[in-house]
């Protein structure tokens, strides 16, 4: 059974120095927050057609919020439960928004 982690409160996020390395704090459910310089939000999962690992980023710390990215994550695990690549209808949403 997968270890149960508690969300970070927004005081955990701004006290979240900047590491030499590349360090992750996690959210839970595949969301981690990484603070190598600047702070970001990413989403790890599995690809549902290869099962390859693969990495999302929905954005940096204060631009988006705790609550939009663990909002994005639950939208993502949902695709995912259906079998849709969530990098797919990213790089097709880009693709439309280059394109018009």
């Amino acid at each position: 059974m997968p270890k149960k982690i508690a969300p970070m409160t927004d005081t955990q996020i701004k006290n979240a120095k900047s590491q030499s390395e590349d360090y992750s704090h996690y959210d839970g459910n595949g969301l981690l927050f990484q603070s190598t310089g600047t702070k970001k939000w990413q989403f790890r999962h599995y690809r549902p057609i290869t099962n390859n690992r693969t990495i999302v980023s929905f954005g940096s710390y204060p631009e988006v919020s705790p609550q939009q990215a663990r909002k994005q994550r639950y939208e993502m695990r949902e695709l995912i439960k259906g079998g849709i690549d969530p990098n797919i209808i990213e790089a097709a949403l880009l693709t439309s928004i280059l394109i018009v």
